[in-house]
């Protein structure tokens, strides 16, 4: 009596096994597609070219500008791409800092971007101080605080001097640059009395 009932339910336990591992299959196969289409994914939900943006403080004057000749943002971090980006403060009216890169990252409330490739940062020049330029590969900059900062080696040059570091923190409203380590410095006095080019 034990074969034939074993001999019925053997095709009803097989058939209830392939239904089984078919649904998990098709589960499988639904994760998979989620994977590609969903959240994981990084891919821009819209690109804007030639952008500027401009940050104005409370008295209604530009606290800082934005300009890119490329916009990309993604949902998945809310974060926002720019392609050969330049960014002017204005924390100080006399002497504005102007940066600029390849590309660089804004977080997603914009408080912080990160410039990296071909960073350049321009003081311009006021009064008796020539133009001051640093380049450094990465930099991240903290618009609302005025502050500068990177972690890289850095160049530093005005009309006399050339500054090589390991680290760099600069402030474009108080006008402060803090060199953090292995810190060499050549100055040409010649060139100060050298004429300036109009």
């Amino acid at each position: 009596m034990i074969r034939p009932r074993l001999t019925t339910l053997a095709p009803l336990i097989l058939v209830g096994a392939l239904a089984g591992l078919t649904f998990w299959l098709d589960r499988l196969g639904q994760d998979s597609d989620r994977d590609l289409v969903g959240p994981s994914r990084h891919d821009p939900d819209f690109i804007v070219d030639r952008l500027t943006a401009v940050t104005m403080n409370a008295a209604g004057i530009a606290s800082y500008t934005l300009s890119a000749a490329r916009m990309m943002h993604y949902p998945d971090d809310d974060s926002t791409l720019l392609t050969d980006p330049t960014f002017v403060s204005y924390g100080s009216v006399k002497a504005p800092v102007t940066i600029t890169s390849n590309e660089a990252v804004v977080s997603s409330k914009g408080d912080h971007v990160y410039f990296q490739d071909n960073v350049r940062v321009a003081r311009a020049p006021y009064a008796q101080n020539s133009e001051l330029v640093m380049r450094t590969s990465f930099l991240h900059v903290v618009p609302d605080k005025h502050l500068a900062l990177t972690d890289r080696s850095v160049t530093i040059n005005d009309l006399t001097t050339v500054v090589t570091a390991d680290g760099f923190e600069m402030n474009s409203e108080t006008g402060v640059i803090r060199l953090l380590s292995k810190v060499r410095s050549t100055y040409d006095p010649a060139k100060e009395s050298s004429p300036k080019p109009r």
